[in-house]
């Protein structure tokens, strides 16, 4: 741990017993968007463990914060390189000093002047989280920064729209209204039911394919019998006639 960090942890309060004090989301547009987040990210890095996300959870990280009660957590927060475990709340004293790598912020109408201002300057001058996106459920209003010295610079969007997250190695882009994760490729990020549905259906479309060749051997076969049949007949017709077949070859 940095001495910066462990001096903080000797002034701070047991990690303990700071639970997350978050606010209920917004609405259910807003708690969809942020499960479709959460769940299609776990699922993309499921074989991984060096990560944690944090879904409406308070970030500790000062005295004063804990004394004013004057800081939200983000609405969705990546922290790569960590123990991906359970967590009431994210204690940076206790986690090495680190702050998150990636910020998404939910706007509604009664915080999103807080996150284009003052949690905007918070992430870039306190947190300096390298990547912060801001969209809104309601209005599809969708800003991603990333940090380049000290300052937050808009990630310019490709021809679709979408922006590159460098944290990520994917894109954020909106799909159908919400915000979701895109290849490199451009493959859209499935969450965990999209993904047995496409299993299911490519398990159909083998087994469709599987009858189908089984139908066109089956085919084959009829015919190739068909075929001994007539030579069968033809054969005996000639012998009728006094005629060997094979001296005819």
């Amino acid at each position: 741990m940095s001495n910066a960090a462990q001096q903080l942890e000797q002034q701070m309060p047991d990690a303990t017993r700071l639970l997350s004090d978050e606010p209920e989301m917004e609405s259910s547009l807003h708690y969809l968007q942020l499960l479709l987040l959460v769940t299609s990210l776990e699922w993309l890095w499921r074989e991984q463990n060096d990560f944690f996300i944090g879904a409406n959870l308070t970030i500790y990280f000062s005295r004063q914060q804990l004394r004013n009660r004057d800081f939200r957590g983000p609405d969705f927060f990546l922290v790569k390189d960590t123990e991906k475990r359970p967590r009431n709340s994210w204690v940076v004293w206790e986690e090495d000093g680190r702050y998150p790598d990636l910020i998404i912020e939910l706007l509604s109408d009664s915080t999103a002047n807080v996150d284009r201002t003052l949690k905007k300057n918070l992430y870039q001058s306190r947190f300096h989280t390298p990547e912060y996106f801001w969209f809104s459920p309601e209005t599809l209003e969708f800003v991603g920064l990333e940090l380049v010295g000290n300052q937050y610079q808009e990630i310019v969007p490709n021809a679709q729209g979408w922006r590159w997250s460098q944290v990520l190695g994917l894109y954020l882009g909106i799909h159908e209204n919400k915000l979701r994760y895109f290849t490199a490729g451009g493959d859209l990020v499935p969450t965990p039911e999209e993904a047995a549905f496409i299993a299911q259906q490519q398990a159909q479309q083998a087994q469709q394919q599987a009858q189908q060749a089984t139908a066109k051997a089956n085919d084959a076969e009829l015919l190739l019998q068909q075929e001994r049949q007539r030579s069968q007949r033809l054969a005996e017709q000639l012998r009728s006639l006094g005629i060997e077949p094979d001296k005819l070859t």
